[in-house]
């Protein structure tokens, strides 16, 4: 049976038509799985409803602006990290936005690459490793003590090997791009072009994944890697 590849799930309420096509555009060629709304209403069935792992949210929009979108989803007990966009710089559009339940705030026309940063550090924010142990197949995870057992037998990790495959944990079954992981794990990420991500994951998936054990780690070719969460 063909296995699927869950991408990273984003909503974008934009009421202007290029800005949107611009952006689900991108973030699609990148990987992410995208939703793409024109509608403060439309936007509140769809955050309220669906399992985003972020949204991107204009403040002017028709039916509901941003910020009553943002409230009334707050109010629902829905947490998905949201990022405002704005035509608007001024110091109170920023605390009321924040305020509302914002979790981040970027004024029009901005670079997009400052998007997609400000969108991994959401996301890294949106998905904390809260619980003690976290269990993938046979692969335990001890988030405190920061020991792996795989089967019951120590698997030995450096810590960058370790900070990989627990974020890939908390998000098994999930695709993780090249440039999150690299984000995530190292202090200054890696240059363009850099084979840095693949070389960690290569020796991680050699100490997790010896020869006579099945492969837990799938690689996206071209895209990035996620931990089988139901091997």
């Amino acid at each position: 049976m063909d296995r699927i590849f869950a991408a990273m799930r984003l909503l974008i309420v934009e009421d202007s038509d290029a800005l949107r096509s611009t952006l689900a555009e991108g973030l699609s060629s990148l990987g992410y799985e995208v939703e793409a709304v024109a509608d403060g209403t439309t936007g509140l069935e769809k955050a309220s409803g669906g399992n985003h792992d972020a949204a991107i949210v204009d403040v002017m929009l028709p039916g509901l602006d941003g910020f009553e979108l943002v409230r009334r989803l707050r109010e629902s007990g829905k947490s998905v990290p949201v990022l405002f966009l704005t035509a608007k710089d001024t110091v109170e559009d920023r605390v009321r936005g924040l305020d509302l339940g914002g979790d981040d705030y970027m004024v029009k026309p901005f670079a997009v690459d400052e998007l997609l940063a400000r969108l991994r550090s959401l996301m890294r924010r949106g998905k904390p490793t809260t619980q003690a142990l976290i269990r993938v197949a046979d692969v335990t995870i001890d988030t405190v003590q920061h020991v792996v057992t795989r089967g019951g037998k120590w698997v030995d990790l450096s810590p960058r090997e370790y900070s990989l495959l627990e974020y890939l944990a908390v998000r098994a079954g999930t695709l993780v791009t090249r440039q999150e992981l690299a984000q995530h794990v190292f202090e200054e990420p890696p240059s363009a072009g850099s084979n840095a991500v693949d070389v960690l994951v290569g020796r991680l998936r050699k100490k997790l994944c010896p020869r006579n054990l099945p492969d837990l780690i799938r690689t996206r070719r071209g895209w990035g890697y996620l931990l089988e969460a139901g091997a």
